[in-house]
């Protein structure tokens, strides 16, 4: 009999969901300009979808304004398309092969927006990591099931799995909580 499950890989996994997560959230903006601002969003770019950090370089000349510098000219009009349609309240100017593209100043409705945004983004981590619980737990009954472990060692191991997602379920809440304490700080 083996000793269950690789504990270690699940962990590993579940860190991978927050690091995303916290790389969502780090893309939205509070007060300043910042390229992450466009990492989230995906271009339809000779057919497939491709983050725009691949089809342009992105820059910040100054404080409430981005620049887009796209490669090839063809791709203007998708680029520009993507920006408006990512849900981050943009409006690029097109100048050209380049985008401006203006920062709003943060009003309340922008706030409680941004808010939810990172609310969207801390569900999709949420979800995978019990993906990755479920995957665990499928692991431990067919292991069970097989009787490569016994009941004691599946129960075990199942409640270590258990705390470990309740563990990154409450990270993922308090990285929320901080990031919309900072979004509504005016």
């Amino acid at each position: 009999m083996s000793e269950g499950i690789d504990l270690s890989d699940l962990k590993r996994r579940m860190d991978g969901a927050i690091n995303a997560f916290k790389s969502d959230v780090a893309s939205l903006r509070t007060g300043r300009a910042s390229a992450n601002v466009l990492d989230p969003v995906m271009v339809e770019a000779y057919g497939s979808r491709v983050p725009l950090n691949q089809v342009a370089n992105i820059t910040v000349p100054e404080a409430r304004m981005l620049g887009v510098s796209i490669w090839d000219k063809s791709m203007v009009n998708a680029v520009d398309r993507a920006i408006r349609e990512s849900n981050l309240g943009l409006n690029p100017i097109v100048d050209g092969q380049n985008l401006r593209i203006p920062l709003p100043e943060l009003n309340e409705e922008r706030r409680k927006s941004l808010v939810k945004v990172a609310h969207d983004y801390s569900e999709k981590a949420k979800v995978a990591v019990r993906n990755v619980r479920r995957d665990g737990m499928d692991s431990l009954k067919k292991a069970e099931k097989d009787g490569d472990i016994g009941q004691d060692v599946s129960r075990s191991q199942s409640e270590k799995v258990q705390k470990m997602t309740d563990e990154m379920i409450s990270d993922i809440d308090r990285l929320l909580a901080e990031k919309e304490k900072e979004i509504m700080q005016v």
